[in-house]
């Protein structure tokens, strides 16, 4: 299993706490990117979570909240392996919107993502194929 997979699975389970209350496990993400200043685990996190993963795993990341920013770092993969980076488009393939999460495999229509802000929490989710955007590979730091 890769290095990715294994950080970002040690973190399964982890949640949003509804309410004013934030759970400092999901604010500890946002340190690998540059975002909000005082984030809250309501801002969009899936992108945090990854660059938090990358980061420990000492890979390149995009230090971006926005996940789209994905299509823009590694090696364009059209293989993916387990541990890869998949990213996807949300509520129109054209706009800014979008979700990244760490591959874990797929089926006939269906990629299963390791991610964070999935159902408000970290776990392994499906998405359909056709909301694929791309996958990416990504370069260990020197």
């Amino acid at each position: 299993m890769s290095l990715l997979l294994q950080i970002g699975f040690a973190q399964f389970g982890t949640k949003e706490i509804p309410g004013n209350e934030h759970n400092p496990e999901v604010l500890k993400y946002f340190t690998a990117a540059d975002g909000p200043g005082s984030p809250s685990d309501e801002t969009a996190w899936c992108s945090a979570f990854v660059n938090w993963c990358a980061m420990v795993s000492g890979l390149e990341r995009t230090k971006k909240l926005n996940a789209r920013s994905w299509l823009n770092i590694g090696e364009v993969v059209n293989k993916p392996m387990p541990g890869d980076i998949v990213i996807f488009w949300r509520v129109d393939p054209k706009s800014w919107q979008g979700h990244v999460g760490i591959y874990v495999g797929e089926s006939t229509n269906e990629i299963y993502v390791l991610g964070g802000n999935q159902g408000n929490q970290v776990n392994v989710s499906k998405y359909s194929k056709g909301m694929l955007l791309g996958f990416r590979r990504l370069n260990k730091i020197h």
